[in-house]
């Protein structure tokens, strides 16, 4: 690991954007200057899938996290959480970049939002065929 400050990672997912920290600490995760559980409204689960990354490498005591999200629903800020947490660690460790890509933490999920087409009610739906 080398004298920085921080180690950086970016996310995305659906229209959620995350932007990760990850400084030397003892664990502590603050997303938007909230604890974690505090943001994910106390739902262990969200937690769990946040912390993923660090639990894989066994770095859950090694870092504090700040983390900055936008955009999206709590699922796609998860994901997109998750995903920038797995840059920040192979920007601190480029070692630790296969064990991550083998568990398909550095994999980006492109699906987005269709967009509506003109003439249509949404993306696809039509107005009922009648034949008479």
């Amino acid at each position: 690991m080398a004298d920085k400050k921080y180690f950086y990672g970016l996310g995305r997912r659906k229209s959620a954007t995350a932007r990760a920290r990850l400084y030397s600490g003892k664990g502590d995760i603050k997303i938007n200057d909230k604890p974690a559980m505090e943001y994910l409204s106390g739902n262990k689960t969200l937690l769990a899938e946040v912390t993923d990354p660090l639990a894989l490498v066994g770095k859950q005591k090694e870092f504090d996290i700040t983390i900055r999200v936008s955009g999206g629903g709590l699922s796609g800020q998860v994901d997109a959480i998750k995903l920038a947490i797995s840059k920040a660690i192979v920007t601190a460790y480029n070692d630790l970049r296969g064990t991550l890509k083998k568990a398909e933490l550095l994999k980006r999920d492109p699906r987005e939002k269709e967009r509506k087409k003109y003439g249509l009610r949404s993306a696809r739906k039509r107005e009922q065929f009648s034949k008479r």
